[in-house]
Parts: structure tokens; sequence; C-alpha cells
């Protein structure tokens, strides 16, 4: 079966600066595929490059068969967009930001109050839909928001940060419908977040840091690449702490963030104990858990996702 997306040797560059340099993967039909990355890694560049919003550089992008450079329109058909600025209007009421959205997308007039009444019910809203927009929580104007993006039956909906801003109750919930409309739907589902249980989520991970894609697997395999385990330490005295792990823990893995200090073992239960009666300094804080996509994050860059980049 042909991807749904294949990218191969895309690149944008402004002046002199490579904002995307020379990427390629592809996207399966019906999965969810993860693109994690921190601000700046050029994750937005690339995505409005796929969406027809932004010409590329150089390379080549297909959706759904067809070509994003010379074939916008039938792109711009096949695709769906979350965007991550709410872009409703709120003067309207639900039934008639969806009118409208159907209008833009050619939708027949004999379907259109069918094709609305089946994407409120996905989203739930179908009991607000002749309420005004500026009535909706924040929740709620993001589930009206997937609802638009699935007027058309895209072939892929595009969800750029769907949940920034949100409580996360308000996020957990989101994410419900998100997965209910996947099984029920088969829609595949382009997604861009800094929320690294989002990530979690999708079906395969690709992680961008400099305008490169520097790791692409399923979120298992990728911290599986890691291995072991992460104890997580705080003593009396870090410093000396750190002087005694190296000198007792041959090729021990250390790092120290915000006053911890931060210890990967190839597994806990065997470590643990011994470690604790080896050392001399007294521990105030222990916490031991399995590798994030943030270690992988920061295995490959030197950096958590969150952390600017050094000058």
């Amino acid at each position: 079966m042909e991807p749904v997306i294949a990218v191969r040797n895309l690149t944008k560059t402004y002046k002199k600066l490579d904002a995307v340099k020379g990427i390629s993967f592809e996207v399966e039909e019906g999965e969810i595929f993860g693109f994690l990355g921190p601000n700046g890694a050029g994750k937005s560049t690339t995505i409005n490059m796929i969406c027809t919003m932004l010409q590329a550089t150089s390379g080549d992008i297909t959706i759904n068969g067809f070509d994003a450079n010379k074939q916008k329109n039938r792109v711009r058909e096949s695709i769906g967009i979350i965007f991550q600025e709410n872009t409703l209007d709120e003067k309207l009421t639900a039934n008639e930001n969806l009118m409208l959205h159907c209008r833009f997308y050619k939708v027949p007039k004999s379907k259109r109050q069918a094709r609305i009444t089946e994407v409120l019910e996905i989203v739930d809203l179908v009991e607000k839909r002749k309420d005004r927009v500026e009535t909706f929580s924040g929740g709620m104007k993001r589930r009206l928001e997937i609802a638009r993006g699935l007027l058309h039956y895209p072939k892929v909906l595009f969800l750029d940060e769907p949940t920034v801003g949100l409580d996360p109750q308000t996020r957990a919930h989101l994410w419900e419908y998100i997965l209910k409309l996947k099984e029920k739907e088969g829609i595949t589902m382009f997604l861009t977040t800094h929320y690294l249980d989002e990530a979690e989520i999708s079906d395969r991970v690709a992680i961008m840091d400099k305008g490169e894609i520097i790791a692409l697997d399923n979120p298992t395999a990728l911290k599986d690449q890691l291995g072991g385990d992460i104890i997580e330490l705080s003593t009396e005295d870090n410093e000396k702490a750190l002087e005694e792990i190296h000198e007792k823990i041959e090729g021990a893995e250390v790092s120290v963030k915000d006053d911890t200090i931060h210890l990967k073992v190839a597994s806990s239960d065997a470590f643990i104990s011994s470690f604790i009666k080896t050392l001399n300094i007294p521990i105030t804080k222990l916490n031991i858990r399995k590798p994030t996509l943030n270690d992988v994050f920061l295995a490959f860059t030197g950096r958590q996702i969150g952390e600017p980049e050094d000058e």
C-alpha cells in the first residue's frame, strides 16, 4: 500500500538560515503520526509546506497521491487542519460555522446538514449546534474545530498543538474524542505537540531538532534504545555524591539537572539496594522510573525538549 504522505529530501531556506534540512519520511494510512520537537525545530515550517501554505526550497511532497507542489488544490481537498489558534467565527453559531466550511469545500447542499450532524455527534456537540461559539468553553471550541476539519472527509487530519492552553482534564477529554474518531473513521492523523504524553499516543513519532529528523520509530522502540531505568536522587551534598558515584560506579551515565542527579542503570532492582548502602552521603529524595521520550530527546541532543538552545 502506498503511504498517504511521502516526503523526500525536503528543504526550506530563509536567506542564510536552513530551517528544514533535507528531511524524508512516510506516513501510513490510518496511523497517528507524531511530530515532536522544541520551538524552532522546524516542525511548523515542515507542516506548512506539506499543507501547501508554504513553498519548499527543494524536495518532493505527495499527499493522497497528489503532488503538493503541482496539485495544491487536490492536496487541500484531501486534508483537514486544526490550527493551534482558534479560527472559528465566535459571533456565529456552531451550525453556521460548519455550514460556512461546507460551502468552502463544496459539500453538496443535499448532504450538508446530515454531514454537520454526523461530525457534531462525534464530538458530542449536537445539543450546542444553535449556540454562538463565543459562549463555548476552550475545550468545546477545540472540539468544534475538530468537527469542522472532518466535514469534507479528509484523508489526513493535521492537528497542530491541538490541546495547547487547555487544562489537563479538558486535554484528556479532547483526546478521548480524537481516539474515538480514529477508531470510527480510520482517518490518518498528523500530530505536532510538545506534550510528551500526547506523543506517546502516536503509532510512530518523528523527533525533530534544528531542521533535521534525529529519530523516527514507535514510542516504545525509541525508549527501548536507551534501555534500563532512570534513578533520580537528591542528597545533602550533591557535589560529594557525584564524586562518590564516579569513584564507585565504573562507566556511570550521570547528569545533573535542577539540583537532581540523574543516573541511568541497566536494572534498578539489581542496583538500588547496594547503591544506597555504598553511598556515604545521606539521600533526601529518590525516584526510579523508566525512560521517557524526553530522555530520548536528551540522549540525542544533550538537552531536554523544553530547554532553550545555547547561544
